[in-house]
């Protein structure tokens, strides 16, 4: 809430039963602010203060609620309070909540939904689930090409109450056929005889009903939208999709990542509301594939115990060498990651990316591997030979590491494979084994071993 309110004078004011003077101080906030409120409160509380604001304001602060006490609010109100509420939100919030519910809550609100609405919200469910037809609305603005400027302001003065997007207007022709946008601003300033046909702009982006949303999200990125128009296999104008639903689209597609970055299987739930059984079954996959694959770093040590047998004293710096090694391989993996998210790096820059990554570990190990040099040849007494062996692992190491952690998101993505999933445990436990594998080797070389 802003400084105006806090929790603790809305406690009081229950208390003393003084609704008039709490109604009062309400509607001058945020609904998103009263909807935080919402979140502290019991249900018989909260539901008294839902009762009494205003019916506008009150669906509005319903958009804005936890799926949890949506469905609380829901199982406590009337019908005709839930066909109100259906009734005033947007379309995509409506479908997104639907989404959320349990089968006879669902029941329940489109039983209070008008018919018109209850179609365009089965339509909308139908759409594959991270389809752009998934997250759009249909609550916009749109003209015929044969409308004058003149025509087109009083049907928006009409309409544009309703409706989600007011901005951007879309223009399409007698098929319902996508042939260009225009601003408010445009519409505005242009001469009441126009034609709409003739003030549009015809340069536009959009995307298509089962397109990925997360390439969407790309898209408006790249062309820095504020809204798209969404069409179907026929280029019909079916509906758009506005940044505050992208900007949720990119949260949910970056939470996702960092947890397939994790070795994580994803999921939406928020961590403090899901069940122990339900995080242990999230991760438990991964960690038994992370842990069968680290097998094969316990067969390249029994394959060298004679070596470690004849100089025990090699084991002490492998921690170093191994967690060395997949931190710099994570380093270059997550850069590479997000270049391939953002669609700044293509399959086609492999080799850009494996000469640029040489290029950094060379001087990175050459640095890390000179001062580990120093370091254990004058305090550990090691020994030249030792010290000069442990010095050029980390360097081949890190070399390796860096390459490897490029150029696997790479593959990945190739192959149709989220790069995510080649992030740091997976890249790491490749990293082990090959560090190993260079590190055993050249105490054999170096040490007569």
């Amino acid at each position: 809430m802003k400084e105006g309110i806090k929790l603790e004078e809305i406690i009081q004011l229950l208390e003393q039963n003084r609704l008039a003077e709490l109604k009062e101080i309400l509607i001058k906030e945020n609904p998103i602010d009263v909807a935080d409120v919402f979140e502290e409160f019991p249900k018989e509380k909260d539901l008294i203060i839902f009762k009494l604001l205003p019916k506008d304001f009150s669906s509005e602060v319903f958009s804005y609620l936890s799926p949890e006490k949506q469905q609380e609010v829901i199982e406590n109100i009337t019908d005709e309070e839930i066909k109100f509420i259906m009734e005033d939100m947007y379309l995509d919030d409506t479908v997104d909540f639907i989404e959320e519910m349990p089968a006879n809550i669902v029941d329940k609100i489109l039983k209070n939904t008008s018919h018109d609405k209850r179609k365009l919200i089965n339509q909308m469910l139908k759409y594959p689930e991270n389809s752009a037809g998934s997250v759009m609305t249909v609550e916009y603005i749109s003209f015929k090409d044969n409308y004058t400027v003149k025509q087109a302001i009083d049907y928006y003065r009409k309409i544009a109450i309703d409706k989600e997007e007011t901005d951007i207007c879309f223009v399409t022709d007698s098929k319902k056929k996508l042939v260009g946008i225009i601003s408010l601003k445009t519409l505005i300033l242009s001469n009441d005889d126009s034609y709409i046909k003739d003030e549009m702009d015809t340069n536009f982006v959009s995307v298509l009903t089962k397109d990925d949303q997360e390439e969407t999200a790309a898209l408006f990125r790249k062309y820095d939208l504020t809204t798209m128009p969404v069409v179907d296999h026929e280029d019909r104008l079916v509906g758009v999709i506005t940044v505050d639903d992208i900007v949720d689209v990119i949260d949910q597609e970056n939470t996702e990542d960092i947890q397939k970055m994790a070795a994580m299987n994803p999921s939406d739930e928020e961590y403090l509301k899901e069940s122990v059984i339900s995080l242990a079954k999230h991760r438990i996959i991964w960690l038994l594939v992370l842990m069968i694959s680290a097998t094969f770093t316990g067969l390249v040590i029994k394959k060298y115990e004679e070596v470690l047998q004849s100089a025990v004293y090699l084991a002490v710096f492998i921690p170093m060498l191994m967690d060395t090694g997949g931190n710099a391989g994570s380093q270059s993996a997550t850069l590479v990651i997000r270049g391939i998210a953002l669609e700044e790096i293509e399959f086609s820059d492999i080799f850009k990316v494996i000469w640029k990554e040489l290029r950094v570990s060379v001087l990175v190990g050459f640095i890390l591997s000179g001062i580990n040099f120093l370091r254990i040849y004058y305090f550990t007494k090691s020994g030249f030979e030792t010290s000069l062996v442990v010095a050029i692992s980390m360097f081949l190491t890190i070399i390796m590491a860096k390459v490897i952690g490029g150029v696997l998101p790479l593959i990945a993505k190739s192959l149709k494979i989220d790069p995510a999933i080649m992030a740091s445990p997976l890249i790491t436990t490749i990293v082990d084994t090959a560090a190993l594998i260079i590190y055993f080797q050249l105490s054999v070389i170096f040490l007569h071993i």
